[in-house]
């Protein structure tokens, strides 16, 4: 990805993901990553260039890079 994603979409991830939200790993572009599909984390920021940081569940802090990476939003029952 070649640019940076806007102020307002900062905020709009701002807002969808707030510390505390729960997530799960949708894909990661990183080969290097111990990550795969349906890890489940907690958000813990998200940063002026949208990236989403969480604490995953395994002890990782790796973040989600806007644009790259996919999560969604879960609900723990």
């Amino acid at each position: 990805m070649n640019q940076f994603p806007s102020r307002e979409t900062v905020e709009r991830l701002r807002k969808e993901y707030p510390q505390g939200t729960r997530v799960e790993l949708i894909s990661m572009n990183d080969p290097y990553s111990r990550l795969k599909p349906g890890d489940r984390g907690t958000v813990s920021a998200v940063d002026d260039i949208g990236t989403i940081f969480v604490r995953w569940d395994y002890g990782s802090g790796l973040g989600i890079a806007y644009g790259e990476d996919r999560v969604r939003k879960i609900t723990d029952k």
